[in-house]
């Protein structure tokens, strides 16, 4: 869930949630680099209560010192994760080297393609440090699969409406799990040209 306009409804709002789905669901929360260094970290002691696993961009993704002051800081069982906006291997490897964060998350429309994703890949498995899809699961799903330190792939329900609006052969989730088709070539996508040609200039 998105958190980071306000510290103290931040805190209410995550504890509602978690009142809501149960005990037995991760409860993943995203910053967008919102919070100061030590607003982030009482931030991740309050969310320890409503047992938050994921802490993404708790500070500025530019901020290494702040990741990792958090990484070091946040309550055991807590992930802090950055890494969405990398777009180069040197980006990916001054972010692990600094010890920033416990999982790096990387987005193939970003960083140059699949190419790119599997060169963060390897940075990764040389660091002992997971990996997460940024977004575009439909886009991440096969690639993932290819990647020995792909821990799972972010999944927006809005970004997946717009997926299937354009695309045939977008895959649905079964039991929290994304799984490529292998009767279909390539990414397994087909465009829908007569409704994307809707929204042509």
């Amino acid at each position: 869930m998105k958190i980071g306009r306000d510290a103290r409804a931040d805190r209410q709002r995550v504890a509602t949630v978690r009142k809501t789905i149960g005990d037995d669901a991760d409860l993943f929360v995203d910053a967008n680099g919102a919070y100061s260094r030590k607003q982030a970290l009482a931030q991740a002691r309050s969310f320890q209560e409503s047992k938050v696993s994921w802490f993404e961009e708790p500070v500025s993704s530019d901020d290494l010192e702040g990741l990792q002051f958090l990484r070091d800081r946040a309550p055991a069982g807590m992930d802090i994760a950055a890494g969405e906006y990398g777009y180069d291997l040197d980006y990916f490897r001054r972010m692990l080297v600094a010890g920033a964060v416990d999982v790096l998350q990387v987005d193939a429309t970003r960083c140059g393609g699949f190419t790119g994703f599997l060169q963060a890949a390897a940075v990764c498995e040389a660091y002992h440090i997971p990996l997460s899809s940024h977004c575009a699961p439909a886009l991440h799903v096969h690639i993932g699969c290819a990647t020995a330190p792909m821990r799972h792939a972010e999944y927006f329900h809005d970004h997946v409406r717009i997926e299937k609006m354009f695309f045939d052969g977008v895959s649905a989730p079964v039991d929290g799990a994304l799984k490529p088709d292998l009767t279909r070539p390539g990414l397994g996508l087909e465009l829908k040209r007569a409704d994307a040609a809707k929204f042509a200039n």
